[in-house]
């Protein structure tokens, strides 16, 4: 690596990172591409303020609804704290690697991290990814600081950061845990148990409480959904379980790129075997990211694992790295990985133009197809809604089928309508179900729409309304061969199918 790019960086990280700010936004501006499921879903969220959902806690749907009520209710402004989120990530992890390993490798690492394409997605997807990173990263930076520069206003700092981690995922319970195991484990920071960990486990804790009593409140359903992903449900043969693990491993060479995946799989195992060797920065490097990459590459081989689980764990694995690189270890393995990586990322940024340009738009090989025709959709059922009711005031819309097509067309139908879900199984499968039904329209007229003939629907739905007729049939942009059905319900006596809030389905 040219040092004189390194100096460069160095010198000019600011200007880089204002930059890349402006490039992602203008991409935010100019792709064209719609939102994808859980983006409409998590603005749906943000349309009611609440201290957790179903899956999740809050931080993301807070995110939105704070920058769409600044600029609107936009695909740009939904996706911009992506990018501002991004940003301030690449600030935190070149200062992270700074204090570890200084200023070379920072500007290195910089490089390595914006090297994977996951980095492209987390600057233009916003789902629970960007603030989990960025919260994540910030812990890392502000624990470094308290354990390894005995600053005592970091550890309330790095508490906060985890807190923020947590209100985002889950998973961020691995930071305050594998914090613990550190000072197990080092003689001369134990000491730091007494009081030092405490400061750090208050933000924590006061994150965690109203997470546990919005639970409390609803029969536990975050735990049920976080629960259905783990153990396997019905019997998996050998097979099956390892094209599991092949499908998973793809998933991170595509996310991460083929030879820093496998050269950050290498440091993990180089961690687990020379433990005892490490000192203790680089102890707690890898117990902050490669022994939790590990232990989830492991469990792709048992059960179906979500390809973007061990992400967070990436980044101390990416510092250590960049402190193996300082050390003149894999100089040229690493020099091909940056090369594949920024080609990969290459070819993210410019997919939209290579499947026009060779013809591939709607066929298999277009992996962009999530990202289209819901505004067309939804476009298309607002005409036939105006045809049928010319005023949409005090109006509803049910949809009857997966919570994408809810939230999407909550999102993209002009006048930003309540959409309800109507599940029939009598299960709290989304958020949908966690909300109550359109009591407040009771008397009022609702729109249905889904994939099922007036046959296929159930009775009843049909029956909750006064007059129920069929309005149109509506093609469906992403598969020609299953077209929607547009229904207009007259006057709604009641909401039916009550569902069990203890019926938790992934």
């Amino acid at each position: 690596m040219s040092e004189k790019i390194l100096r460069w960086i160095d010198a000019h990280l600011l200007l880089v990172l204002a930059v890349l700010f402006v490039l992602r936004g203008g991409f935010l501006l100019v792709n064209g591409l719609d939102l994808v499921g859980d983006e409409s879903y998590y603005w749906d969220w943000s349309r009611q303020p609440d201290w957790c959902y179903y899956s999740k806690p809050p931080m993301a749907a807070w995110l939105i609804g704070a920058f769409t009520w600044l600029l609107g209710d936009y695909t740009f402004t939904v996706r911009l704290p992506a990018v501002v989120l991004g940003t301030i990530f690449l600030w935190f992890f070149h200062a992270t690697i700074q204090a570890f390993y200084g200023r070379r490798a920072a500007a290195f690492g910089l490089l390595l991290i914006l090297a994977t394409p996951i980095n492209v997605l987390a600057n233009f997807l916003m789902t629970i990814d960007p603030p989990l990173y960025c919260f994540w990263i910030m812990s890392l930076y502000y624990l470094r600081r308290a354990l390894f520069d005995q600053d005592s206003k970091a550890w309330l700092w790095a508490g906060c950061a985890s807190a923020a981690a947590l209100l985002t995922k889950q998973v961020a319970l691995a930071l305050p845990a594998m914090l613990l195991v550190f000072l197990l484990l080092d003689r001369q920071r134990r000491g730091l148990l007494k009081r030092e960990f405490l400061i750090y486990l208050l933000p924590v804790i006061a994150a965690a409480v109203p997470i546990l009593l919005w639970n409390l409140q609803h029969d536990w359903v975050m735990f049920g959904h976080s629960k259905s992903h783990f153990g396997s449900h019905e019997a998996v043969d050998t097979i099956r379980h390892l094209q599991h693990a092949r499908d998973f491993f793809l998933y991170q060479i595509l996310l991460v790129s083929p030879v820093i995946f496998v050269l950050v799989v290498i440091v993990g195992f180089q961690g687990a075997f020379h433990f005892k060797r490490l000192a203790a920065e680089q102890r707690f490097l890898w117990l902050m990211g490669p022994v939790l990459l590990l232990g989830v590459l492991l469990l792709s081989f048992l059960q179906k694992a979500q390809g973007n689980w061990p992400m967070p764990f990436y980044f101390t694995g990416l510092i250590l790295l960049a402190g193996n690189w300082l050390a003149g270890a894999w100089k040229n393995s690493l020099k091909i990985g940056l090369g594949l990586g920024y080609l990969m990322v290459g070819m993210t940024y410019v997919l939209p133009l290579l499947l026009s340009a060779f013809n591939l738009q709607h066929t298999a090989f277009d992996p962009t197809t999530r990202f289209k025709s819901w505004q067309e959709l939804a476009t298309n059922i607002h005409f036939d809604r105006l045809i049928a009711l010319p005023n949409l005031d005090n109006t509803f819309v049910v949809a009857f089928g997966h919570r994408y097509l809810a939230s999407q067309l909550a999102f993209y139908l002009p006048d930003h309508p309540k959409v309800y879900r109507f599940e029939t199984s009598g299960q709290v499968t989304s958020q949908y179900e966690v909300w109550p039904g359109p009591l407040e329209y009771i008397g009022k007229n609702g729109f249905v729409i889904g994939e099922s003939t007036e046959d296929e629907l159930p009775r009843d739905l049909k029956s909750a309304f006064e007059h129920f007729r069929f309005l149109a049939e509506i093609a469906n942009p992403s598969n020609p061969g299953s077209p929607y059905y547009l229904y207009l319900g007259e006057n709604l006596k009641h909401w039916p199918n009550p569902v069990s809030q203890a019926a938790i389905k992934d």
